[in-house]
């Protein structure tokens, strides 16, 4: 492996760069040599290059080396950066807080989950319903599963009678997992784990046992290899997992990519979701209470969204956007479910509709320009009342039991740490029940919602948050964080990485770019495939929105996303590169000519098409995917590529195949450089200590790039290598 060098300022005299604190060490980057392979696809007569093709295959010896000698690239330029340890001690101090859930009720105990302040994994805790919760003892800690905390709690379901718990692990932040059983009463595993589960809840029927989904174990790599055969299972206690029943997904006509079963409250019905992507979805139901009923179909189509959320006897409540971009709830007899048979209960609005039920009501949340407004309804449908939120943000929670009186909501927004509220159920009156100790006073920032015309037009949505009283001169350091996919919707949310960012100085702005689910079914299909091009419109008219109004300018601005963000950012860095200064592509999708043949990557295909549908979505997704679009000659702006050894979802060649390319084709000083996280994965269950390690990197390396020597907090001046 080449070495780093220094520039030629600090090879003057390497000792007074490093005691001459006014004086910036620019860092030039002797990338690795990445070899090339002469392979070629063809495409509708078009031939595509393909030379880092190899990087593809995680279980190489070449490509384990590869990722060896990138890491000591990069963290040997991130070594050099002099606040990096400064940032990473306040990153620790201001996440030490204790962190609590709302609790919630499971047999004869009130459970919730719990963070001391700096624990890699958040701690179960548990009290006799009815004590004081000062009394609570640890009843599961994930940070025993391994001593760097890189296994992780995937999940927990307890029986009905609170008395057995199924639990599911992840290793080393892989979409596989495997399920334990527990005495709930004395703590003890009670069954042989459960191996190679993936895309699974756990449902339980009564006490006797619990649904879980999976596919066949993939031939060759675990973690890259395509899977589309999704599977739902029934595992009796006291028996073999090899003799567990396949209830669905098993013949040629009930293949689907994606399977899952619930059971309702009353263990009445099986309700069974199939999917060919991450959109859309048949239904089916099974009386539970039948030996060998049939598989009644609901839906047999794909059309929509559509899932039951309770039942009271044969009577079914069900979410849906069929004919109702923005989602309602409908009524109908499980006798006869089909869609004609549908009655409106809480009919579609011009928001968007999010429900949950507890304590024997309705909670419908909607979604007003991406800020929450909350009512409460009866089982006939009745209004019952708007609830009173605490501020302009995002609620979420108002779950619970149907005997409950008292269900839990939390409330935050971008400056404002989640706090949890205690909501009465036939009052409607609200109480805080649990405030964060922090470091960090939210009334010294402010978080306002403006709204911008993209390329074609569109008024989209864009919040922006920063310490009050800041100077719109153009020299704010700003990352423009966005996502844009999937039907997703970005709420306001703290995060106290961020909150240390704006500690700084800096801006942190977040648009609800089409693509996601913020205005409905029509947004989202708004940025699907042929019509992928109006997220990235979106994204580079936020930029511009940002500059124009003199928060910030290109030399201080930033854009960062993950996963489909990460596509986000690769598509808008290739097609404006002098847009910004830094670009922060993590998890992303960048090869979209071949995403759609690694692992779980064709369920992908509604929000992207795939290159094989046609010569003409093959042609639009070439124009813009980040990979094909690196071009020799071309500054690109500051790059840190992140992903995981471990993420089976979007497998690491993507994120491997883009530095690659940068790297060769960068044209001039900026790094373009890759950080790849071993035993990690997409990101669900990292240990906070690498969450800690990820934030310091990417703020260091970012703030490194615009130019600032010492932490902006301590200077106003931006010094220029």
């Amino acid at each position: 492996m080449k070495r780093l060098i220094l520039t030629i300022s600090c090879l003057m005299l390497i000792v007074a760069c490093k005691q001459e604190k006014a004086s910036k060490i620019d860092i030039k980057v002797d990338y690795p040599e990445t070899k090339k392979v002469d392979t070629v696809n063809t495409y509708f007569g078009t031939e595509v290059k393909d030379p880092y093709r190899w990087l593809e295959d995680d279980r190489s010896v070449e490509t384990e080396e590869w990722v060896k000698t990138q890491n000591q690239t990069t963290f040997g330029y991130l070594d050099n950066i002099p606040y990096r340890q400064e940032l990473k001690e306040r990153l620790e101090k201001l996440w030490n807080y204790e962190k609590l859930s709302s609790p919630f009720k499971e047999g004869d105990y009130t459970y919730f989950y719990k963070n001391d302040g700096l624990q890699n994994q958040y701690v179960i805790y548990r009290h006799k319903t009815g004590d004081d919760p000062k009394t609570a003892e640890v009843f599961l800690d994930p940070n025993t599963f391994k001593e760097d905390g890189t296994i992780s709690l995937g999940g927990a379901s307890f029986s009905d009678s609170g008395k057995i718990l199924a639990y599911a692990i992840s290793e080393g932040g892989s979409d596989w997992r495997k399920i334990l059983v527990m005495n709930a009463e004395t703590k003890e595993i009670i069954e042989d784990t459960l191996v190679d589960v993936k895309f699974s809840g756990m449902s339980w029927y009564k006490d006797e046992g619990f649904y879980y989904s999976s596919y066949d174990k993939p031939k060759g790599s675990e973690l890259s290899a395509k899977t589309d055969q999704h599977k739902l299972y029934y595992h009796k206690l006291g028996t073999s997992q090899k003799d567990d029943e396949v209830i669905f997904g098993a013949t040629p006509e009930e293949k689907h990519r994606y399977v899952s079963g619930s059971v309702t409250d009353d263990d009445r019905y099986l309700l069974i979701r199939a999917s060919v992507s991450t959109s859309g979805n048949k239904l089916f139901l099974k009386d539970l209470t039948k030996q060998n009923s049939p598989l009644v179909t609901i839906l047999d189509h794909t059309e929509s969204d559509t899932y039951v959320i309770d039942n009271v006897g044969s009577k079914l409540y069900l979410v849906t956007n069929l004919n109702a971009p923005n989602q309602k709830i409908v009524t109908t007899d499980a006798s006869d479910p089909t869609a004609q048979n549908w009655v409106d209960f809480i009919p579609e609005t011009e928001h968007v509709l999010s429900p949950s039920t507890g304590g024997g009501y309705f909670f419908t949340e909607y979604m007003v320009d991406a800020i929450s407004q909350v009512k409460q309804y009866d089982y006939d449908g009745n209004l019952v009342r708007e609830i009173e939120l605490p501020g302009f943000g995002n609620a979420g929670g108002f779950g619970g039991k149907k005997e409950d009186k008292t269900d839990y909501y939390s409330f935050t927004n971008y400056n404002t740490p989640p706090s949890i509220y205690k909501f009465d159920v036939e009052t409607g009156k609200s109480e805080l029940y649990w405030k964060p100790e922090i470091d960090f006073n939210p009334e010294d920032y402010e978080s306002k919602q403006v709204f911008y015309n993209s390329k074609d037009g569109t008024k989209v949505p864009m919040m922006i948050t920063h310490k009050k009283g800041i100077e719109l001169n153009g020299k704010n350091p700003t990352i423009l964080y966005g996502y844009g996919g999937f039907n997703i919707s970005l709420n306001p949310s703290f995060s106290v990485g961020n909150a240390v960012w704006m500690e700084q100085g800096g801006v942190y702005a977040v648009p609800n770019l089409r693509g996601g689910g913020e205005y409905g079914k029509e947004w989202h299909k708004a940025g699907t495939q042929m019509q992928k091009q109006n997220v990235f419109d979106d994204f580079i008219a936020a930029a511009e929105f940002l500059i124009d109004n003199k928060y910030t300018s290109s030399d201080y601005l930033a854009i960062r996303g993950g996963s489909n963000g990460g596509l986000l950012v690769g598509a808008t860095m290739t097609q404006r590169p002098d847009l910004m200064q830094v670009a922060l592509p993590a998890v992303g999708v960048l090869d979209m000519l071949r995403y759609h043949t690694f692992t779980a990557g064709a369920g992908w295909a509604y929000d992207y098409g795939t290159s094989e549908q046609s010569k003409e979505m093959f042609e639009y997704l070439k124009g813009y995917s980040p990979v094909h679009n690196v071009k020799e000659g071309v500054e690109y702006p500051a790059t840190l590529v992140t992903t995981g050894d471990h993420d089976d979802r979007v497998v690491p060649a993507h994120s491997f195949k883009f530095a690659a390319e940068l790297q060769a084709k960068q044209a001039g000083n900026n790094p373009t450089l890759i950080r790849i996280e071993t035993e990690a994965g997409h990101g669900a269950g990292t240990p906070l200590s690498k969450y800690i390690e990820q934030f310091a990197d990417v703020f260091g390396f970012t703030l490194y790039n615009m130019g600032f020597d010492v932490l902006p907090s301590k200077t106003k001046e931006k010094i220029k290598g």
